[in-house]
């Protein structure tokens, strides 16, 4: 400017910048076009009257979507802020009539507390909820506000599949099979919500929507489920479920497998790995290139806790917990517990198979010719992974149990990739157990009253060892041999969710009992093939037959030709109006295609071009709406498909919308 000024040029620039965008000033400056534009872009978005012309909102998209100039975008966005008294004006106003507003983040902030307010008093929709969080997708601030909408997301996704389902079933196969099948979701729904609720760090903001997914979660879902599930197990003799695999049987049955058909196989068991994490680690590998995996359920033993589950796993022939208060599991005399005594084990499962037990980060830090080795040098390996349980099990630490979850999924793929590069080609994933889970502190009604008697020589939240216990109310009580065990024990369980009370323990993350969440234990099969198999979704500009601009700006209809999955990947593209020699006429808008419904109508996305005042150049002739995809990681972009229009407006004037 002060070059400007010197060349004697500021009177002729501010007279340009009036022709261009109809800033007229007494004692125009930079400072004073800015605010001018962004209030002046601010109503416009709006529909409402503004100072500056319809190019200036071209010019302002272009700038706040431009990387380098978004920086500076969101400094003065900032700073205008107030002046502008932005943070009034929103507070009046509708939120439903600001979702294509993202100016300022201030619009972003009412908008969540608007939707976080709905959904705690009932006054908007999961469905309304889902659609506008992927509407602000598309905000410039998303990613500041990430994690927020995130957990937005889970929780309308919590309630609708809440009220979606019907938590009833008339036997053990039926609530294993509906739980394995699609309850899950709930607890990944809610665990997710979880994660992202403590990641935005606003407990203030959210802390009403968490206590209504808090309360609904526990009271219309974990126990509601479990007691149901609780009046099939108190019918059952013994522990076995007709048509559903036992972990006990997880060597012969999955390994076993492998081994008589003279394939290697590799297992990775990672404590406490809920069978809804499994199924979220099952869609992180799908969506590897090349990578294909299925998941399974079987039914953990029972008491579900680490020592019995682990050597569950093993080649078994006759397990028994020791009388006494360790709780340790024997192979007839074997001990299973420790490294050295699983190898054992493993050597028994079939004659000459060379073993191994390793660890989970021995085996990702071995360099890749190590891993290569050890994989040629052996036909069954074991590796043992342990975080969620780690972290979970520990009264300091419990409530860290979601972060573990992702630290643990980033670790499984680690691993399967290591262990692909190794040259395995057979890997199975499974745990020892899962866990039940809720975040607030329990309440003095979700301990079990239950006062056990007798020879008591071992207990946990979960579950009671001793020697002719009797029968206690509250409580399901197991003969050793009814849950295919060989030791002379009884074994007492609490009904549904019930902790019991023991002195220094964690209660909020448990496991040990009978639960579905503890129980559905999970086996993923992970193959790589040899071809590429990722592509990403399809999309059309929709014709409705009219191929006619006749005003400033111009709404058009995208459509994702099917659902985003593991395999078939979402597609981000840059969307603009182009004259037939290549002019850009219009702003550019970044255009993600994500939708993950299987209904058509769900996928649809519209936009909004508005014309520059290059476009008056080429009035009557055909123009181009553009779909660029870019070349990888470069700057240079290609393009993906592209629409014809006429251009073809009467009289060409700045506000024609």
């Amino acid at each position: 400017m002060k070059l400007i000024d010197r060349c004697g040029l500021t009177e002729v620039l501010w007279k340009q910048v009036g022709s261009a965008y109809g800033y007229q000033a007494k004692d125009p400056g930079i400072e004073d076009f800015a605010l001018t534009l962004f209030k002046s872009c601010y109503a416009m978005i709006l529909n409402e009257d503004a100072s500056l012309n319809a190019e200036a909102l071209v010019l302002f998209r272009r700038w706040k979507n431009d990387k380098t100039g978004a920086a500076h975008f969101e400094t003065l966005s900032k700073r205008f802020v107030g002046p502008l008294a932005i943070s009034t004006d929103v507070a009046k106003r509708d939120f439903r009539y600001l979702m294509d507003l993202d100016v300022f983040e201030e619009v972003d902030r009412h908008i969540i507390r608007q939707i976080v307010q709905g959904m705690a008093n009932h006054t908007v929709t999961p469905n309304e909820v889902l659609r506008w969080v992927m509407e602000r997708q598309s905000s410039h601030w998303h990613t500041q506000f990430e994690h927020i909408y995130r957990a937005i997301h889970f929780a309308a996704e919590f309630q609708k599949g809440l009220a979606e389902a019907t938590l009833g079933m008339t036997s053990l196969a039926e609530g294993f099979q509906r739980y394995a099948s699609s309850w899950y979701r709930l607890d990944q729904y809610y665990r997710r919500f979880i994660y992202h609720f403590e990641k935005s760090a606003m407990a203030t903001l959210l802390g009403t929507l968490f206590e209504r997914i808090e309360n609904l979660y526990v009271n219309n879902y974990l126990v509601k489920l479990n007691d149901a599930w609780q009046e099939q197990i108190n019918k059952a003799a013994t522990w076995i479920i007709p048509g559903v695999p036992q972990q006990m049987d997880f060597y012969r049955d999955q390994v076993g497998e492998y081994r008589r058909s003279g394939q290697k196989v590799c297992v990775i068991i990672s404590d406490a790995l809920r069978y809804e994490i499994a199924e979220e680690f099952l869609s992180r590998i799908r969506a590897l290139d090349r990578f294909d995996a299925e998941l399974q359920p079987i039914l953990g033993v029972l008491p579900s806790y680490t020592q019995l589950g682990m050597a569950a796993l093993l080649p078994n022939h006759a397990l028994r917990i020791a009388d006494d208060d360790s709780t340790l599991v024997f192979d007839g005399d074997q001990p299973t517990s420790g490294s050295v005594n699983r190898e054992k084990l493993l050597a028994t499962g079939r004659k000459d198979d060379r073993v191994t037990v390793q660890g989970a980060d021995a085996i990702k830090g071995m360099k890749t010719d190590e891993a290569k080795a050890l994989f040629r040098d052996h036909d069954v390996i074991y590796v043992y992974h342990n975080k969620i349980d780690a972290i979970g099990d520990k009264l300091t630490t419990e409530g860290d149990v979601t972060q573990a979850v992702e630290d643990t999924l980033e670790d499984l793929v680690t691993l399967v990739r290591k262990l692909t590069s190794a040259n395995a080609t057979n890997i199975l994933v499974t745990a020892d157990h899962g866990f039940i889970y809720q975040h607030r502190e329990l309440e003095e009604s979700d301990f079990s009253v239950a006062e056990v008697q007798g020879n008591v020589l071992a207990r946990n939240r979960r579950f009671v060892f001793g020697k002719d216990l009797p029968s206690t109310s509250g409580m399901k009580k197991f003969k050793s041999a009814d849950l295919g065990l060989t030791s002379d024990l009884d074994v007492l369980i609490p009904n549904s969710i019930n902790r019991l009370r023991v002195k220094g323990a964690g209660s909020r993350f448990v496991h040990g009992g009978a639960s579905l969440q503890e129980i559905v234990v999970p086996v993923v099969r992970v193959g790589k093939g040899r071809e590429s198999d990722l592509r990403q979704v399809d999309v059309q500009i929709v014709n409705t037959g009219k191929s006619l601009i006749t005003s400033g700006q111009v709404s058009v209809t995208f459509y994702q030709l099917r659902a985003v999955t593991d395999k078939v990947q979402q597609r981000q593209l840059r969307g603009a109006i182009y004259a037939s020699d290549g002019e850009l006429i219009s702003d550019v808008q970044d255009l993600n295609f994500a939708f993950t419904s299987e209904n058509p109508r769900e996928r649809e996305l519209s936009k909004k071009f508005l014309l520059s005042r290059k476009a008056d150049a080429y009035n009557n002739q055909d123009v181009f709406l553009r779909l660029d995809e870019q070349v990888g990681k470069t700057s240079h972009y290609q393009e993906y498909a592209h629409q014809r229009f006429q251009l073809k407006r009467g009289i060409t004037t700045d506000f024609d919308f």
